[in-house]
């Protein structure tokens, strides 16, 4: 009786948890007239994003305290902007130029910030915790009480940042090639 057939799939959902804030996949039991519904979630983009704040940004604003969650701008001159404590946890700023851009207290978590270059800009207070910011250069920018747990840092050019310690590097991993101001290491990334 098809009436009666139930299958289990997986309900993707946003959920933000404030340890981990990634989606969580739960098992849900449907009908098999509601498969299209089950992969329908799967295919759905991340909930809770600002449209109007992401247009906004694309086209040249700043956007302190704003939801750019998965913004891309990859690629992109983004010069003297204000994003300090905008949420843009896993945006995209691979190969571009983001020069005095100001991060402070943003979350940045899980950034991919690859070839790219971020001279001047501050940090402050970020979380970029598991950023992938690898080959890039931070000439003249400011890491006080950023958090950098889990980032890869390799190939980066840190050398002349400002605020790093060696605790929050230790907290991140790096390479042969990672520049770093004097007296400071990164472990090794595995």
């Amino acid at each position: 009786m098809a009436h009666a057939l139930r299958a289990f799939a997986a309900e993707a959902f946003f959920c933000p948890d404030t340890e981990h804030q990634r989606p969580k996949i739960r098992v849900v039991s449907y009908r098999a007239h509601n498969v299209a519904a089950a992969v329908m979630a799967f295919a759905a983009p991340a909930l809770a994003q600002n449209a109007g704040q992401i247009a906004r940004v694309e086209g040249g604003a700043s956007c302190a305290g704003c939801d750019l969650l998965q913004i891309d701008l990859s690629y992109q001159v983004v010069t003297n902007r204000d994003f300090s404590g905008a949420r843009l946890m896993q945006g995209g700023f691979t190969a571009g130029i983001y020069d005095g851009v100001r991060f402070s207290g943003a979350n940045l978590r899980f950034l991919e910030g690859s070839a790219s270059r971020f001279s001047r800009a501050n940090f402050t207070g970020a979380d970029l915790s598991e950023a992938s910011l690898v080959g890039s250069y931070f000439g003249g920018a400011r890491f006080t009480r950023a958090n950098l747990t889990g980032a890869n840092l390799s190939g980066s050019d840190f050398s002349s940042a400002t605020g790093l310690t060696q605790a929050q590097l230790d907290t991140a991993c790096g390479d042969a090639d990672t520049r770093l101001p004097s007296g400071l290491t990164v472990p090794v990334c595995r």
